[in-house]
């Protein structure tokens, strides 16, 4: 099995009010439509934009969704989920400290709502930015998949979500519903109306809130409700600098944020009337210039540092530079002894109109050290106007490539009908983990559902359990942006207690070298092995416990009478 690689970029950033700044050009198709085709418009302005990678969402909202204002030096993470202060400390990347506060990937419109290709992961909705926020923990696993509504008594309320039985006339046939707090419900709306103008034609299996069609997607009662809360909450300033960093990362923009009246247009109270974008509020793209040329970020004499990176492996990093009344494009050079080590995305200009925009330009600088060491070089911005020029040094360390040894996944502790502990061995003595993975997937409906969580400790609570899915999980371990080989998994039969869960498991599968092994739990039944494409590749009538099957390296599904299919990595 090959290893899996993670990049991570560290953002020099300043925070600064900023306000809606679109390309000229950007919604020019969305110009004398109305209603349905007014919303057509918007997503053919919209849709096209880079599908990022799930896991890597974390080093992107370290800069779309943290306050303004620092605490105690370090940056704190913006949850819509609770008042919790989560930091990223210092030496912390987005992706540690988001697993070092056991903070959550939350889907605002649920994953669980769509399928396309039998997958929830097939389509771009299940990474996009503008669905997803980070959230604490607690709070995301009582919102489940609940849709948004008011809430008439609360099962569940940390003075920010709300969860529980749902008010007359919400809930869309949903006992239970998701609160956000006042000063979030315009947020949550906009999202909302983001996914039902993008992902139009997703095919939705569950319709609390959408049906499947071009106009309007949303139904009634989510229609109005989502407008209510637009009203109530106008865009507010953080919505408009996430809307701009968004941009950046993914190369799209919510025109809610951009337009606080297109949903009136689209849905509400001016469906009727053609809509142009010259004449909305926030509509002027391009800022005049005022005031003498500067870079206001970085600040000259700054450092980025790429921290320890393997020999031969590469780390990138973002320096974002922004700046105002620039009159010409900016240079970009790197010298120094190791400067070849260090290589910006571009060697060409940077034009001036992007740098004087508020979130500025996030410039791609990639290390690939060559020998262990310690490495520096210096990069230099100029010309733009300036009086001078801006020095930012670079710096790395590189270590030997690690040896990776395969952990043991233990079985769990404490099971109940909600929850239980999941357990793994440490590293051996001599080895250093950056932080352990922990994968667990469930078979829900036929359809296989699969979560990472990360974390520094040899243990992990899963506390949103279904007694009635049985479900499995894994561990490996990260060092150096890379990850050890799947240790072996762990199967969770469906059933409320250790006692009941080891009873209603006819046999338990464990991955070896080259294949896995059966433990089983009373009467013996026939087994079935699958490979990915559905050809069964081995049968036996009667397994024997402790019997050991080699198979080709691959993916494959195990079934027996009375289990729920497993799935195995070898």
């Amino acid at each position: 099995m090959k290893r899996f690689y993670m990049t991570l970029m560290l953002v020099l950033f300043v925070c600064a009010g900023a306000s809606a700044e679109f390309k000229n050009g950007y919604y020019d198709k969305m110009n004398g439509k109305s209603g349905a085709a007014l919303k057509a418009a918007a997503k053919e302005c919209v849709r096209t934009h880079q599908t990022l990678v799930y896991s890597d969402l974390p080093t992107y909202w370290q800069y779309s969704d943290v306050y303004p204002e620092l605490v105690d030096g370090c940056k704190r993470w913006w949850d819509m989920y609770s008042d919790a202060v989560y930091l990223i400390k210092r030496g912390q990347t987005g992706k540690s400290s988001f697993s070092a506060n056991k903070m959550q990937r939350e889907h605002s419109v649920p994953k669980s709502w769509w399928k396309q290709s039998g997958s929830v992961e097939y389509t771009p909705a299940y990474s996009d930015m503008w669905n997803l926020f980070p959230s604490d923990g607690a709070a995301n696993q009582a919102k489940l998949n609940y849709p948004l509504g008011l809430t008439a008594s609360a099962n569940f309320n940390n003075g920010v979500t709300k969860v529980g039985g749902a008010q007359t006339g919400y809930g869309g046939g949903s006992r239970y519903v998701f609160e956000p707090d006042d000063e979030y419900k315009g947020d949550f709306a906009r999202a909302y109306m983001y996914v039902a103008t993008v992902y139009d034609d997703i095919n939705w299996v569950i319709n609390y809130m959408y049906k499947k069609e071009a106009y309007p997607t949303l139904v009634p009662w989510a229609r109005e409700m989502l407008l209510q809360w637009c009203r109530q909450d106008p865009v507010s300033q953080k919505e408009i600098d996430r809307n701009n960093v968004v941009e950046q990362y993914q190369g799209n923009r919510n025109p809610f944020v951009d337009f606080p009246e297109l949903a009136e247009y689209v849905w509400g109270t001016r469906t009727t009337e053609v809509f142009y974008v010259d004449q909305q509020e926030g509509s002027d793209p391009t800022p005049p210039i005022t005031g003498d040329p500067e870079i206001t970020s970085p600040v000259n004499g700054e450092a980025l540092d790429f921290g320890q990176v393997a020999v031969g492996r590469s780390e990138t990093r973002v320096l974002q530079i922004v700046g105002k009344n620039l009159t010409s494009a900016l240079s970009v050079r790197v010298s120094g002894a190791d400067k070849n080590m260090f290589v910006p995305e571009i060697t060409k200009e940077i034009p001036a109109a992007t740098i004087n925009q508020n979130q500025g330009y996030l410039l791609n600088i990639t290390y690939t050290p060559t020998a262990v060491g310690r490495h520096e070089a210096k990069i230099m911005l100029y010309d733009g106007g300036l009086t001078g020029s801006i020095a930012v040094t670079l710096k790395g360390e590189a270590l030997p490539m690690p040896t990776f040894t395969t952990l043991t996944a233990l079985q769990p502790t404490d099971v109940t009908a909600n929850s239980y502990t999941a357990h793994w061995n440490s590293v051996p003595e001599g080895e250093i983990a950056d932080y352990y993975v922990l994968t667990r997937t469930r078979l829900v409906d036929g359809n296989q559902e699969t979560e990472t969580y990360e974390t520094g400790e040899t243990s992990y609570v899963i506390s949103d359990r279904d007694p009635s899915v049985a479900e499995t999980y894994y561990v490996q371990y990260s060092r150096l942006g890379m990850l050890s080989e799947p240790s072996n998994e762990i199967y969770v039969a469906a059933g409320s207690s250790v006692e009941e869960l080891y009873v209603s498991a006819p046999m338990q599968i464990y991955t070896v070298n080259g294949g896995f092994m059966i433990k089983l739990n009373g009467e013996s039944k026939p087994m079935h092995v699958y490979d990915v494409n559905g050809t069964e590749v081995i049968y036996v009538a009667t397994p024997v416990d402790g019997d050991i099957f080699l198979l080709p390296q691959g993916a494959y599904i195990v079934t027996a009478e009375g289990m729920r299919p497993v799935k195995i990595i070898i």
